[in-house]
């Protein structure tokens, strides 16, 4: 978890070492071309044994809001790592921790630093003396609104630096590297952002309610609609896909092109299809490119895809591989031909990450009820970049990249493909197809975040979107 602002809190670190500060074969005696004569250790089992179980029950009671381990690059590096990763300052005093400085800041010793709230702090400090750690705790620090990372020993200030300078200085390697091995531009930019000021990081905000369960009363029918799981060689995202279908009440089958091509099964069987994600053809022939040959010049399956696209009772998604997919057959889909087609991110480079989506008043019947919000969703595509090669009405736009202050993305890595205006979601004209390059359903599900709110349930928001469908077939 990041570091948390919303309290009062305070930094603990837990120091497995005792005190020791062995500083052999650290990552500082390397920058000095040196091994040192004693190496950190695990001294006492016993002692790491009642370390775990104490973090276990911490844990268990929502005790502990952030933690770090110290055993790459010591202290100090961990206390700059969950500073840079919070966008936040921290004022720290290592005076518990014995009269030599540089060895309580860089030895690798095991332990951690966790960020408690301060009216817990007794109850913490209750259970690690419990667990015989009170000897080993030390309360080193709180963050602070001055965005600088300060370290005192007692009374006297030993270190003082911006949260930026250091981040920047961080990167630094990094952003070499990718200068050379990626776009030059983007590198830039991802480097520049650290310089924003005060960055509220990744963040929702719904313009529905979350817990509100639109799709119960068509469940309640106990009918359940057949949706098309459809998937072609190299395609890895239709388990996800068939479980947030089932989860909204649907029967999701199964499809893979070649039950479509030996007419095991028909497309006339369905209501609605998810195309799913992956490398179709390892992409050889672009982005979806060979997975849509397969329909466009097979005569009959052709035939078949435009009979379903054009039946007025069915929908359909296509997300990331099938997103591309659909584009290219978007001259079978009614109101759909002004879509684009998909080309390499303009990173040079496969992007997968978690990033700011914004949903956009449209007639999709996917995001019905879900306009205005701003939900962080996963991406993971190397060919994402929407190429318009003609103007599309505005009313088709159904999502895009917003940065951490809720604006369009424009730059990297905000926007992770570079499409023009962060657009990375369209739907055709009646709003019954909607493409998107992002995947809802790897994050339907609460726990399948890396990072959310407090206080959502077992759904993320975008288990709306499976539940949108099923209520419209209601």
């Amino acid at each position: 978890q990041l570091l948390q602002t919303e309290e009062e809190t305070e930094l603990l670190l837990l120091d497995l070492g005792q005190g020791k500060n062995r500083i052999g074969a650290s990552c500082l005696a390397q920058v000095y071309r040196q091994v040192g004569a004693i190496t950190p250790d695990l001294d006492d089992a016993e002692h790491f044994k009642q370390f775990a179980q104490a973090l276990i029950t911490l844990k268990a009671r929502n005790l502990i809001l952030a933690y770090h381990d110290r055993s790459d690059g010591g202290l100090f590096v961990t206390l700059c790592e969950m500073a840079f990763a919070g966008h936040v300052g921290l004022t720290v005093n290592i005076e518990s921790l014995g009269q030599d400085p540089v060895a309580a800041l860089f030895n690798e010793e095991l332990g951690i630093v966790i960020q408690v709230k301060t009216k817990t702090i007794t109850e913490v400090m209750r259970v690690l003396n419990d667990a015989g750690l009170s000897g080993i705790t030390h309360r080193i620090g709180k963050l602070n609104t001055d965005d600088q990372l300060k370290i005192n020993f007692g009374e006297q200030e030993l270190y003082a630096d911006s949260r930026v300078s250091l981040q920047q200085v961080w990167s630094e390697t990094t952003y070499a590297m990718q200068t050379m091995r990626d776009n030059p531009k983007c590198a830039q930019e991802e480097f520049d952002a650290i310089r924003q000021p005060a960055d509220p990081g990744l963040h929702a905000e719904l313009s529905f309610e979350l817990d509100n369960d639109i799709e119960s009363p068509a469940i309640g029918n106990s009918v359940q609609p057949k949706v098309a799981i459809l998937r072609e060689q190299g395609v890895n995202g239709h388990m996800e896909m068939a479980a947030a279908f089932r989860r909204a009440g649907f029967n999701a089958v199964d499809v893979h092109m070649s039950d479509l091509h030996s007419g095991r099964i028909e497309l006339d069987d369905f209501h609605g299809l998810a195309a799913c994600g992956g490398f179709s053809y390892g992409d050889v022939l672009g982005a979806g490119g060979g997975w849509a040959k397969s329909i466009l010049f097979n005569e009959s399956l052709r035939e078949k895809f435009e009979l379903f696209f054009n039946r007025e009772n069915t929908f359909g998604l296509g997300v990331c591989n099938g997103c591309q997919m659909l584009a290219h057959l978007r001259d079978l889909i009614p109101g759909a031909e002004q879509w684009p087609h998909f080309i390499r991110n303009e990173s040079e480079q496969f992007e997968a990450r978690l990033v700011m989506t914004e949903i956009m008043d449209s007639p999709s019947v996917l995001l019905q009820g879900m306009a205005g919000s701003r939900i962080p969703v996963v991406v993971s595509h190397g060919e994402g970049r929407a190429h318009f090669e003609r103007n599309i009405p505005e009313d088709l736009l159904a999502m895009r990249f917003i940065d951490n202050c809720g604006d369009i993305a424009t730059t990297y890595p905000f926007n992770p493909n570079g499409s023009v205006d962060g657009i990375t979601g369209l739907t055709n004209s009646d709003g019954r197809f909607t493409i998107m390059m992002p995947h809802p359903e790897r994050v339907f599900r609460t726990v399948q975040m890396s990072w959310h709110p407090e206080g959502w349930g077992e759904h993320s928001p975008w288990m709306r979107l499976f539940q949108n469908a099923r209520k419209w077939l209601a």
